[in-house]
């Protein structure tokens, strides 16, 4: 039987694992359409911009399977009030708060 503890490195500190379903990652986009690599790299942007933790997941030498965002489950209201406010907001927000970061730095 091969144990964990000795695949670690001796400096390594043992950590606790959480048996919850609270980090089960859940789907919160999923498309097929021909743009759906932009629309979800554009999504995974705004969930960790917003401190999200997020995945995405797809392939483009197989465009006929879809890709998707998925999310840790305790974090899915989250991340649907933060895709939901993005959305409202519209594009002009987005160009808006990239120029206010252009200032700040």
């Amino acid at each position: 039987m091969l144990l964990i503890e000795s695949l670690m490195t001796p400096d390594a500190e043992p950590f606790e694992v959480d048996p919850s379903h609270a980090l089960d990652l859940v789907t919160l986009f999923a498309s097929a359409n021909h743009d759906a690599k932009m629309e979800a790299n554009a999504i995974h942007g705004v969930l960790e911009a917003n401190g999200i933790p997020s995945l995405v997941v797809g392939t483009p030498q197989i465009p006929s399977l879809e890709f998707q965002v998925q999310v840790p489950r305790a974090h899915l209201e989250e991340a649907e009030r933060v895709l939901a406010e993005a959305k409202e907001a519209g594009p002009a927000a987005a160009v808006e708060a990239e120029r206010a970061s252009e200032d700040a730095d």
